[in-house]
């Protein structure tokens, strides 16, 4: 007979006897040891650094990122992918700096590189190729979302939906043990594991994955998103983001190519308050429609992150 969560999470107590087990406080050995393990390598910061300059041109970014040949082979073929539709090909980083924006490049290069770094990372925990599924997933929702709710560069959703499940994969690697633990416990519900993080470790794969993304320097909509994914009533800066990601999450857990698990479960509720941030009316919200158009820009964008 499977055990359920409330008699099992108590059995999940190794954690609890390390020394940087702090209830309710991610600890900043946690940020640093899988910060630097899986930081975006050194064109980033220099990006970063030239993003803040008053007087950076899309010339410089392009020099910067050029540096990095398989990095700039990656932006270009995103820019270039049914993500973006530009009526012309777009050859050179400057120039899609130009048309994408300097923020949104920097969001992708940090991005792309976050899933190159972890990808690369050993894990026998889960089944990457779903955790990538997952995430992807989620990412081409939340676009599409944001596309209703009438988002600016709604290319940032993507991002934010992308990267929702990060800290997972600070776990995964920082707390294997646990985090398989947990994973049986939660018999496939993301929602359970969220809650069994929370038990035994006093925070969750969100809120640890919206540190990390502070860490990075990312916009603060993007950490909220990440952080509040489960929970958008709390999210104070990126209430609108944190909403679309949580029910994007949602939708993708009820598809065949993108749930969190491969094993199937029910159906989550969405959180009345990304109903509300979002204005979209559960009424006639077709989350099939959703889902199935998901499907199809996904076969055509997979290939771009993982």
């Amino acid at each position: 007979m499977p055990k359920t969560l409330e008699n099992s999470v108590s059995e999940l107590n190794v954690f609890k006897d390390q020394e940087d087990a702090v209830p309710g406080v991610i600890s900043s050995r946690w940020i640093g040891e899988v910060s630097g393990l899986a930081s975006p390598p050194d064109v980033y910061i220099k990006v970063f650094d030239l993003m803040e300059s008053p007087t950076a041109a899309a010339e410089d970014m392009g020099l910067i990122i050029s540096q990095d040949p398989s990095l700039t082979a990656r932006l270009l073929k995103i820019v270039n992918s049914p993500m973006y539709s530009f009526s012309s090909r777009i050859d050179t980083v400057s120039r899609a700096v130009t048309v994408v924006g300097l923020r949104e490049l920097y969001s992708l290069v940090v991005a792309v590189s976050a899933v190159k770094s972890f990808s690369a990372i050993p894990n026998d925990v889960v089944n990457m190729d779903t955790f990538w599924r997952h995430s992807i997933y989620c990412g081409i929702i939340s676009r599409l979302l944001a596309k209703r709710c009438h988002v600016l560069h709604t290319e940032r959703l993507f991002i934010a939906g992308l990267l929702h499940d990060i800290g997972s994969l600070v776990i995964y690697n920082r707390a294997p043990d646990i985090a398989k633990r947990i994973l049986e416990i939660a018999e496939g519900d993301e929602e359970k594991v969220f809650n069994a993080e929370l038990q035994e470790l006093g925070f969750s794969h969100a809120e640890l994955g919206g540190e990390l993304l502070k860490e990075w320097t990312l916009p603060e909509s993007l950490q909220d998103a990440v952080a509040f994914h489960h929970q958008p009533g709390r999210a104070k800066g990126g209430t609108l983001e944190a909403a679309i990601v949580h029910i994007a999450n949602v939708l993708a857990n009820q598809s065949e190519l993108g749930a969190f698990s491969e094993v199937k479960v029910l159906p989550a509720e969405i959180d009345d308050a990304a109903w509300a941030a979002t204005g979209l009316n559960p009424e006639t919200f077709d989350r099939d429609e959703i889902i199935g158009e998901a499907g199809i820009q996904f076969v055509e964008s997979a290939s771009l992150f993982w």
